[in-house]
């Protein structure tokens, strides 16, 4: 169970933009390098002009004998130094900043990928307030919260939203996208190298909209392989999980969770996330807290509590169903 591994810290640290772990971030991190460079020596030359005419209108102050210093300029030539300086500084200057930012714009788009290649893996991810819905279609495989991608290979990401308009965006690999509710946006990126990256909602959605993450996988392909076997698991029998079976339908968890293990019901959109791999996240409430079975709990009494707006009730269940329940769930004791 990948459990307590995501402090705050660690999520604002796990990738960005200028840590690029694809072809589309480093296509928009070359960019920005590119525009810093640019303003830095604009700022530096214009630095050096501000502080040499401040030097020459000291040099040029009347003396107190009332006479200019020993300045050998005409008032001809200073002005037709201020007027190539206007040209230059004013119009030539500026053109050719923008001609190359524009050009390198233009090549940033061309390596950014519109289109997904045959190859692609397509995933649905469909934004709630104030989680997701991941779903691999080819695989039949609905999760949340996490979004496991294999290495190398292109990923054609179909996003909507159930309720109001959210933002996808993983920094370190690139690309944002809305999820607007009654229409789907294609979002295609690649990983190059396993790691973790944290994607957060970059459009205000509501009251949590702050507290919307979620937790970006990338591994080998061999990796995705058993992630996608492991989803497809059986429900526990062990323990307390046949009690924890009774407790999820008869408290009211199948009502919007639908059943976990391979059945979310007809296959529509969820109204809670499904369940079936929740022990083994990064996270609980989509990146609000570490998840523990001492949080899950905490979480199902008082979701209100720990993630404020969250459309979940809270729940009165005494510490035997509970056991039971979180048993059925898949946590640990």
């Amino acid at each position: 169970m990948a459990s307590g591994r995501w402090t705050g810290t660690e999520l604002l640290a796990a990738g960005g933009v200028l840590e690029p772990q694809g072809p589309a971030a480093r296509a928009a991190e070359d960019l920005w390098w590119l525009m810093l460079l640019l303003g830095v020596a604009v700022f530096v030359l214009f630095a050096a002009l501000l502080g040499a005419g401040l030097f020459r209108s000291r040099r040029d102050e009347p003396d107190g004998d009332g006479d200019a210093g020993d300045g050998t300029g005409t008032d001809g030539d200073d002005q037709r130094l201020v007027r190539r300086w206007i040209i230059a500084g004013g119009v030539v200057l500026p053109a050719v900043l923008i001609a190359v930012v524009f050009g390198a714009t233009l090549a940033a788009m061309d390596d950014t990928p519109t289109a997904a290649p045959d190859d692609a893996l397509a995933v649905e991810v469909v934004g709630h307030q104030f989680w997701y819905e991941v779903r691999y279609p080819d695989a039949d495989i609905v999760t949340a919260n996490e979004l496991h991608l294999p290495v190398g290979r292109p990923i054609e990401l179909r996003l909507t939203s159930a309720d109001v308009i959210h933002s996808f965006w993983v920094p370190a690999l690139g690309g944002k996208m809305d999820l607007l509710p009654d229409r789907v946006n294609t979002l295609v990126l690649q990983a190059d190298e396993p790691g973790e990256h944290v994607s957060r909602c970059a459009e205000f959605c509501g009251l949590s909209h702050a507290n919307m993450e979620m937790v970006v996988v990338a591994e080998d392909a061999g990796d995705f392989e058993t992630w996608l076997d492991e989803v497809r698991r059986s429900e526990p029998t062990g323990g307390q999980a046949s009690l924890g079976r009774e407790v999820f339908a008869s408290a009211g968890c199948v009502s919007c969770h639908g059943r976990p293990y391979g059945d979310d019901g007809d296959g529509d959109t969820l109204e809670g996330p499904d369940l079936t791999t929740l022990a083994d996240r990064a996270t609980l409430g989509a990146g609000r807290t570490a998840n523990t079975r001492e949080n899950a709990a905490d979480w199902i009494r008082d979701p209100e509590g720990m993630k404020p707006g969250v459309d979940m009730p809270p729940s009165d269940l005494d510490d035997r169903r509970m056991d039971a329940l979180l048993d059925y769930l898949g946590y640990h004791r």
